[in-house]
């Protein structure tokens, strides 16, 4: 909560058109990459947020669809969320096993 006040600032203090969210997790990941922050310190929480990680999605799809009035085109959203979901699935698994050494 700390690198996204500290993002959310920055973002309005520098008049950036980046959200302050976004900031913070790059200034998160500048202190792991230096060892400011330790990644243990991090890890419990992280592993409980990906566990949901599917229902942190669903307000958002949800307002981002009824916002464009798109309740008749219905299987074309699904048709691109599900694109998306099996891309970005695959790209995680991919660079996970190589990350983890286990190539295939």
């Amino acid at each position: 909560m700390g690198f996204t006040a500290l993002g959310e600032g920055a973002g309005k203090l520098l008049h950036l058109p980046v959200p302050g969210s976004v900031l913070g997790l790059v200034l998160l990941w500048l202190a792991l990459s230096v060892g400011a922050v330790r990644l243990s310190w991090l890890e419990a929480a992280a592993d409980d947020l990906l566990g949901i990680l599917g229902l942190l999605f669903v307000p958002a799809t949800v307002g981002f669809v009824n916002y464009l009035s798109a309740g008749a085109a219905w299987g074309w959203w699904l048709l691109v969320m599900l694109t998306g979901l099996l891309c970005g699935a695959g790209v995680t698994g991919l660079l996970t096993s190589r990350w983890l050494g286990e190539d295939q």
